[in-house]
C-alpha cells in the first residue's frame, strides 16, 4: 500500500526565495521548494516537534 505525501509551505519560510516545504505525519518530510527533485530530509515527527519547540523559544 502506497500513501501519497501532501506537501505544504512551512510557516517558517519567508515570502522571498527561502522556502521550505514539509509533509507532516508519522515521519516529517522536508524539502527545498526550489529543488524539489533533489534529496529530502525525513525525520521522526517527534524530532520535528522538538525542533520547532526549540526554535520558538529563541
Amino acid at each position: 500500500m502506497t500513501s501519497e505525501i501532501t506537501w505544504h509551505k512551512s510557516s517558517y519560510s519567508n515570502a522571498a526565495e527561502n522556502c521550505v516545504e514539509v509533509a507532516e505525519g508519522h515521519t516529517t518530510h522536508i524539502r527545498d521548494t526550489q529543488n524539489r527533485a533533489q534529496a529530502q530530509l525525513n525525520i521522526p515527527s517527534s524530532e520535528w516537534t522538538a525542533l520547532l519547540s526549540a526554535l520558538s523559544k529563541n
